[in-house]
């Protein structure tokens, strides 16, 4: 089979040079990348170590008794943040254009897509490998300019780990546009009331009230207490699958001061009397998130106080969670999101008393938040090509397995030449070849097998692909790999979207040597796949080769967009 031998030494002391070295030699894979010459002593550059980020808060006594202050300021003390990614300041139209694709469609990540007011896109930029949000305000929310930039310079002062924080603007002619930390892992929402392989455990349903909590407290103490419209939609997570409180809702969307976009039944009783956002009304709205998180549904909070008062609290609870959640915790909940509830703005606790309630029932502080979430960690993504990327090459960028399964499902087989999808039909077709092949040579002797052992190899080898077919589908990434082996080592047929699938099979198995060696299969059966550049990117990323997983990026991207312009031309 083309390449069976390539990369059969490769191990982890010389991993770099062997790589260059087979591929040059099998002459099979003729990127522009493994072909320059590879210095024996090839430098990674060490990364410098950062300083953890503490955000200290006005008039703190900072001696080593405070512990509590600590839990309710939301510190993280293994938080390791990058001092520039923290820099606010005023950006170019024309620098978000090019980071959006010029607003692209394809780059909302607005939660209503494109009928939302005020658009939401994901961005990067240039030569950087930071992603952004960009919210884009219609032209009439904010005609007075110099009000847009002294409010959007208030936000942007605010820095803390609980927070998306906001590092910049744009107030260009009627543009106005805020840019903040893009956070690739979804919202609350998302993860409450549409997921599809897991709910959110209990213990990490507590860390989100608990940090949520943390962000507000956090922006009260630094004179911002007001939040508008606080629901699920405004918890994001991050690429650790820590959860964080939007900063665009620090922000009124719009000059007539409308704080609210959800059904009135969720809005703070005394906004229906006076219109106004207080304080009290945010510890209201925080009052109904809790109620998603307990019950994975957006409960009115009139049905919910009904429940409550009449003690049948665990009707509130999440079905998906009966047997795995402490009733003492949450009652203790039930019992916060009742008086954040109350009808009176006064009855109702403040910032440091959430935090105060919540913080000992994170129990579960050692465990990563994307392993309670069940995600893949983000890791560090190769630099930003100099071309627009497609959906794949944008999801390869920034190492979102998740998003390359998607596409490679949705694009299913049809970038296999000669090799597309097998229908019955074509089987019976390959099988009724056979049969005249079968007759050919057996009239030579040069058969062993009878026509049943061959015919039924051919079925087999098949039914191995389709059976590996469905495990990718349904995220049974382990059996894949079992059954896409079966299909490839038959031999008789070759298929690089197979190559593809299992190497990002294995790279969500944590196993990058196997992911780059398929990837390099595929591109050795499709010379010129954009696909088995892009999966080698990753890989190569994944083994921490990151100039060379980004000048793979920037080849995949030159073919995918030669490939285009080859489209377009015929």
């Amino acid at each position: 089979m083309i390449c069976d031998n390539i990369l059969a030494s490769f191990n982890t002391r010389d991993r770099k040079l062997r790589v260059f070295r087979e591929r040059n030699k099998m002459g099979c894979c003729q990127s522009s990348l493994f072909r320059r010459r590879v210095r024996e002593n090839h430098h990674h550059p060490e990364k410098q170590q950062q300083q953890p980020y503490h955000h200290q808060l006005p008039h703190r006594n900072n001696n080593n008794n405070n512990n509590n202050l600590n839990q309710i300021d939301g510190e993280k003390e293994s938080a390791t943040v990058d001092p520039s990614s923290f820099t606010f300041s005023e950006f170019s139209l024309s620098d978000l254009k090019a980071a959006t694709n010029n607003f692209s469609s394809e780059y909302i990540v607005s939660e209503s897509g494109e009928k939302a007011p005020n658009l939401v896109y994901k961005g990067r930029l240039q030569n950087q490998k930071r992603w952004i949000a960009v919210k884009k305000f219609s032209k009439a929310a904010w005609p007075d300019p110099k009000q847009f930039v002294e409010e959007a310079s208030g936000v942007g002062k605010l820095r803390h780990p609980r927070l998306a924080n906001l590092i910049g603007y744009c107030c260009d002619g009627d543009e106005r546009l805020l840019v903040a930390e893009f956070m690739p892992n979804d919202t609350l929402a998302k993860h409450l009331f549409h997921w599809e392989n897991q709910t959110i455990e209990w213990a990490m349903r507590l860390r989100v009230a608990l940090y949520i909590a943390q962000a507000l407290h956090y922006c009260t103490s630094e004179g911002r207490p007001l939040y508008h419209d606080l629901n699920a939609y405004r918890v994001l997570f991050d690429e650790e699958g820590d959860p964080r409180l939007s900063c665009f809702g620090l922000m009124k969307n719009s000059r007539d001061g409308k704080s609210y976009s959800t059904n009135l039944a969720y809005t703070p009783p005394e906004y229906l009397r006076n219109g106004r956002v207080t304080p009290e009304s945010v510890i209201y709205s925080f009052g109904t998130v809790l109620l998603d998180l307990l019950s994975g549904k957006h409960i009115p909070p009139s049905h919910a106080l009904d429940m409550i008062q009449g003690k049948n609290n665990m009707l509130l609870m999440d079905s998906h969670l009966e047997g795995k959640f402490s009733t003492e915790e949450a009652t203790v909940v039930v019992n916060l999101a009742s008086k954040c509830l109350q009808y009176e703005p006064r009855e109702r606790p403040n910032t440091k008393d959430l935090v105060t309630t919540l913080a000992p029932l994170h129990t579960k502080p050692d465990v990563r938040s994307h392993i309670m979430l069940g995600i893949p960690k983000q890791e560090e993504a190769p630099s930003t090509p100099q071309r627009p990327l497609s959906a794949m090459g944008e999801a390869c960028s920034r190492m979102d397995l998740t998003a390359i399964h998607q596409i490679l499902v949705a694009t299913h087989y049809r970038d296999d030449e000669g090799t597309n999808e097998v229908t019955d039909g074509a089987v019976v077709l390959i099988l009724l070849l056979l049969v005249g092949c079968y007759a050919i040579i057996f009239e030579f002797g040069l058969v062993q097998l009878s026509f049943q052992e061959w015919t039924q190899q051919m079925r087999d080898m098949l039914e191995a692909r389709k059976r590996g077919d469905y495990a990718f589908r349904d995220k049974d990434f382990k059996t894949a790999i079992d059954n896409y082996s079966q299909f490839i080592d038959v031999g008789t047929m070759v298929s690089p979207t197979v190559f593809a699938r299992r190497s990002l099979c294995y790279l969500l198995c944590d196993q990058p040597d196997p992911a780059l060696r398929d990837a390099m299969q595929a591109q050795c059966v499709y010379p010129d796949w954009p696909t088995a550049f892009y999966m080698q990117s990753v890989a190569l990323a994944k083994l921490d080769m990151h100039k060379d997983a980004a000048d793979m990026l920037n080849e995949a991207a030159a073919l995918e967009e030669k490939k285009q312009r080859g489209a377009r031309g015929s």
